[in-house]
């Protein structure tokens, strides 16, 4: 397979997204006998370069401009650009993330490249990678595989095990600035209407709620439960479009794709589009008063009952038992 794969660590708040770390243990499975090599890119990424090699990266790269502070389409595409013809890899492999479903078609293009997108496992098979993704909102997967030993994959946050940090793990870690010309686009302020906490695309916890929690002061009591289990706090579009909390929150065919080891349905009544953006999590629970709410057809476990009744409840039972919500 592939001699050399470009895995690209993501920044976010001045430090590197666990799905960087999950692309660098992807990119091991793709080509076990490869070399991996991380890049990062920002303003002053050195010392976060360093922790690709920590997660199994060989060796890395930090690029590092005042344009690549903050995300935007044109810098990045030139900066990774340049990174590509030095290092001319066989493979990349990045996050399915918003900047993921960005850049990489754009880099495809550019390098004639097929992309496999949104891949939430791989394997080898009588030497070829196979790569699963879902197609149909969830509905089904399909095994995809590369045409030659040139591939190009993104996959989904929370899928595939990142390996373990070993802070003893040596590399070399190179810092380059690139040539970034004719940039049109300029970030001057970013205003973060999310709230702070745990990445909702990355938790391995998340609480939601819809219509049945009532109102934004029903979120404060998801909120409660997820601090519990230090998860994060989703909801459906219809919570959303009630005003009940912000759209940042939506989780489904409109809004965002979570796969969590623990899924928590509180109020939600099971909508195909909401189905559509969390039905891989690995375990889900559903809090509902309608016994025929269909949330529960695909509920692993369920409960019939007031929301405001059973999470009081279970966080009372959890705070008791720390060792439940780890």
């Amino acid at each position: 397979m592939a001699e050399k794969i470009l895995v690209l660590g993501e920044v976010k708040n001045g430090d590197l997204r666990s799905v960087s770390f999950e692309a660098a243990a992807a990119a091991k499975k793709a080509a076990p006998n490869a070399e991996i090599v991380g890049a990062v890119l920002g303003d002053d990424v050195t010392g976060l370069a360093k922790k690709m090699i920590h997660h199994g990266a060989d060796r890395a790269i930090a690029v590092n401009a005042p344009e690549l502070k903050n995300y935007t389409t044109d810098a990045y595409q030139q900066a990774i650009m340049q990174v590509l013809e030095e290092e001319n890899p066989s493979g990349i492999v990045m996050g399915h993330t918003a900047l993921g479903k960005d850049l990489a078609p754009r880099i495809a293009v550019r390098k004639g490249l097929a992309l496999i997108s949104d891949i939430v496992s791989l394997e080898q098979q009588d030497g070829e990678l196979l790569c699963t993704r879902p197609i149909y909102s969830g509905k089904a997967f399909e095994k995809r595989k590369p045409k030659d030993d040139h591939f190009f994959l993104t996959i989904r946050p929370n899928n595939i095990q990142a390996l373990e940090v070993d802070e003893n793990r040596d590399g070399e870690v190179r810092s380059v600035t690139p040539d970034l010309k004719d940039i049109r686009t300029v970030i001057k302020d970013i205003a973060k209407k999310a709230a702070t906490g745990v990445d909702l695309s990355e938790a391995k916890v998340v609480v939601a709620g819809g219509r049945g929690v009532k109102g934004p002061e029903g979120f404060e009591l998801l909120q409660e439960l997820a601090d519990v289990f230090g998860g994060a706090v989703g909801a459906s579009r219809g919570a959303c479009d009630a005003d009940y909390c912000d759209y940042s929150l939506q989780i489904g065919q409109t809004g965002k794709v979570v796969t969590p080891d623990l899924y928590i349905a509180a109020g939600i009544s099971g909508a195909i589009q909401h189905l559509a953006g969390m039905s891989n999590s690995k375990v889900i629970v559903a809090i509902n008063k309608d016994p025929e709410a269909p949330i529960f057809d695909i509920a692993d476990y369920g409960i019939v009952g007031d929301l405001f009744d059973v999470i009081p409840v279970l966080i009372e039972e959890l705070k008791k038992e720390p060792a439940l919500a780890g």
